[in-house]
């Protein structure tokens, strides 16, 4: 502690006493190693990586203290057991961000694609999966949650079996993904009420959520019983979350981490410069001790 708080000084003295993320985490790197703290499990999505084959991917991953990469399919799954990883939230099921189960025309196709993937699922000793909720198209929200609790209600008893968490995505519907129903924490917390399960879940993905109601902390603090998996990403842009961004990611995962939550946070930034340092710097920042 004492070489660390050195470092730390020096840093701080040769730079008028303005220290930078980038700078305080460089230093925790000089001194601590690459050994984490253990209070953030740390996950990837590997779809902000893809000119990096998975296997050199995966590899990365691992030196750096990552456990999952996620966002994947079972024909990648044997990749990541192959060096020990698991997927925190797999793909596999449904038709994507923008038909969900908002629409009750959907819900057979829908419970089908999810209980063909669950026995998958629990055979690969994963327990999660993404869902979304579809687009408006004109439909009321209220309208829009009767529709999804009725679809996953029919769900529930198969996901209950195998232990599966489904887990609805929170996205926002002001930049990325226009017409997106779930696109507020409250809206998603009435669905996992109406739901009435606890293998339901949301997704809160800290980026999009940013961009569409701020009050990040106070929102995971009010919210979190509802909350199953966590998604970073650099508001504007959803590139690195160091200084460049508006978000102070350290305060952020303390208060994450304060709520009792036990499962992972997913680096989800679209790196500019150096990806797979852009990616070790990434988790540094969210390691909190």
């Amino acid at each position: 502690m004492a070489n660390r708080r050195s470092a730390l000084k020096n840093i701080a003295t040769g730079t008028a006493g303005v220290l930078s993320l980038s700078d305080v985490f460089a230093a925790n790197k000089k001194v601590l190693g690459p050994k984490l703290n253990g209070k953030i499990n740390h996950s990837v999505c590997k779809w902000c990586y893809g000119k990096i084959p998975l296997d050199t991917f995966a590899q990365e991953c691992k030196q750096m203290g990552i456990a999952s990469v996620e966002l994947l399919g079972p024909e990648d799954w044997p990749t990541l057991k192959k060096y020990g990883l698991t997927c925190a939230l797999p793909n596999g099921a449904g038709m994507g961000i923008e038909k969900g189960f908002n629409d009750p025309a959907l819900h057979d196709e829908l419970v089908k694609s999810y209980e063909d993937i669950f026995p998958k699922l629990k055979e690969a000793g994963y327990t999660t999966v993404i869902c979304f909720s579809g687009n408006r198209r004109g439909m009321s929200d209220y309208d829009g949650m009767r529709n999804c609790a009725v679809g996953l209600r029919r769900l529930m008893p198969s996901a209950e079996k195998y232990g599966v968490t489904v887990i609805m995505e929170l996205l926002n519907s002001k930049v990325n993904h226009k017409d997106y129903m779930c696109d507020h924490t409250a809206w998603g917390a009435g669905l996992c009420e109406m739901v009435g399960s606890e293998k339901f879940k949301l997704l809160y993905d800290i980026y999009h959520m940013q961009i569409m109601e701020g009050d990040v902390i106070a929102n995971i603090r009010q919210y979190h019983k509802y909350i199953g998996h966590y998604h970073t990403g650099g508001v504007p842009g959803r590139n690195e979350i160091d200084e460049s961004q508006e978000l102070y990611y350290p305060a952020i995962m303390k208060a994450i981490v304060e709520t009792g939550f036990k499962g992972f946070v997913a680096q989800e930034f679209i790196p500019k410069r150096d990806p797979l340092a852009s990616l070790k710097q990434g988790v540094q920042i969210c390691d909190i001790a």
